[in-house]
């Protein structure tokens, strides 16, 4: 298995900043959740993890990744854990004055049980940075599996794609 050079994280990191598509409305092609604590607990956990985003906290950011993380970009090829935090240090870096923020797309979070395992979490997500004095934004799909492991959720899969 070849693991994504740091040159390429950061493409695939500042390519969520890329206008690819508009936003797109989903609402209504969302399944009603299975477990709806599921979702709950798993919304939640998106939520914080994405508030450290935005405050670009890769210390906080670093805590819901798992040691083991594999996280395939479909432009960028897939990246370790060390590869995706050292990504993020850089694309923060970067982005320091550019206000690049993370947003959920209403009506897109779907959550599913892994039994024995935790939960699998689809998405669009919409990244924006303000650059030449207007917004960036690009909207994106998304796939986490979350693993629950002595009551801690950690993600340990992310697929990122549509860019």
């Amino acid at each position: 298995m070849k693991l994504l050079p740091l040159a390429a994280l950061l493409l695939l990191l500042t390519e969520a900043c890329a206008p690819v598509r508009p936003a797109t409305t989903a609402a209504s092609t969302a399944q009603p959740p299975v477990s709806p604590e599921l979702y709950r607990t798993i919304a939640l956990q998106d939520s914080l993890m994405f508030v450290a985003f935005n405050q670009h906290d890769v210390a906080t950011l670093q805590t819901f990744f798992a040691e083991d993380l594999e996280f395939y970009h479909d432009k960028g090829g897939l990246a370790n854990f060390q590869q995706t935090m050292q990504g993020f240090r850089n694309l923060f870096d970067q982005n320091k004055t550019t206000g690049l923020h993370r947003q959920l797309v209403p009506g897109t979070l779907e959550v599913y049980p892994i039994n024995n395992y935790g939960a699998v979490e689809t998405y669009q997500h919409r990244f924006c940075h303000v650059e030449n004095g207007r917004d960036d934004c690009g909207t994106f799909k998304n796939m986490m599996v979350w693993r629950l492991r002595d009551g801690r959720w950690q993600v340990t899969r992310v697929v990122s794609y549509g860019h």
